[in-house]
């Protein structure tokens, strides 16, 4: 038995020290790949930071780049052991496959989501209109906008659906123009009309100077002269002057005896 066993320990030794070696070495990779993953992770969030990515697509994409080192450093400790990757890999990637036909609607939602954090065309606080929706921009997610509706309902939009439409920004520019129409009957002078309603806009402070307002002709409709009104406002002032001119438009004009006419039912008595 002792003559058997110093036959087999020289390949013992050799068998130790080979799988000791791989061992070793496995363990200088997860220390060393550890240490190359904390300084990538530490550049890509300073990249990012410096882009002014929004935070929550920040935390996002780091973890799924961490998680992305973290499986490609043990594929190879598991190769420095010895173990076949090929078939390991093949298995990821077909995984990979099947989740992402599953999830094709998130992950289109998802890839939406990034080109909104990305382009910025809308930021939070921004009134928009987009896939027939109009609301104030009240958080954007990975998935989703959420907006807020003008009557205060939460309007929920996929980033999808969201960057592949038309998006209409109230709020880029800083100021808005609102668009109006008044008519009056064919016996007004036009001359008198432009006046009074000019005066009702240039009176109220919420409407600005710069653009200037203004007040013409549009339409000679069948009952009426139709004016185009078209005064400007801070964006968060824009209900402000549609309804308050709507109003004292309709004052002024009554003040000065001009009439807006309007259909009249005439009541035919029939003669016996």
């Amino acid at each position: 038995m002792d003559l058997k066993n110093l036959e087999l320990s020289p390949k013992l030794i050799e068998l130790i020290t080979d799988y000791g070696l791989r061992l070793l070495g496995a363990i200088a990779i997860w220390f060393i790949g550890n240490w190359i993953i904390k300084y990538l992770m530490v550049a890509a969030k300073k990249l990012m930071i410096k882009r002014e990515i929004e935070e929550s697509l920040q935390k996002f994409l780091l973890d799924l780049l961490g998680w992305a080192l973290k499986i490609f450093l043990i594929i190879a400790i598991l190769a420095k052991l010895g173990v076949e990757t090929t078939s390991f890999a093949a298995v990821l990637a077909a995984a990979g496959l099947a989740v992402g036909m599953a999830l094709q609607g998130s992950l289109s939602n998802f890839a939406g989501g990034v080109l909104i954090m990305i382009f910025k065309p809308f930021k939070i606080g921004d009134l928009i209109e987009a896939q027939g929706e109009m609301g104030t921009v009240k958080e954007i997610e990975i998935f989703t906008t959420k907006l807020t509706g003008l009557s205060n309902k939460e309007i929920i939009i996929p980033n999808g659906a969201l960057s592949n439409g038309n998006i209409i920004n109230y709020s880029t520019e800083g100021t808005r123009r609102v668009d109006l129409v008044f008519g009056v009957s064919y016996d007004s002078d036009i001359k008198q009309v432009k006046e009074v309603i000019m005066d009702v806009l240039t009176s109220n402070p919420k409407v600005l100077k710069e653009p200037a307002p203004s007040v013409n002709v549009l339409t000679l409709a069948d009952s009426s002269v139709n004016f185009a009104v078209r005064p400007w406002s801070k964006g968060e002032h824009y209900w402000d002057v549609y309804f308050e001119t709507t109003e004292k438009v309709k004052l002024a004009l009554d003040a000065a005896g001009i009439e807006i006419p309007y259909p009249h039912q005439v009541e035919i008595q029939k003669q016996k």
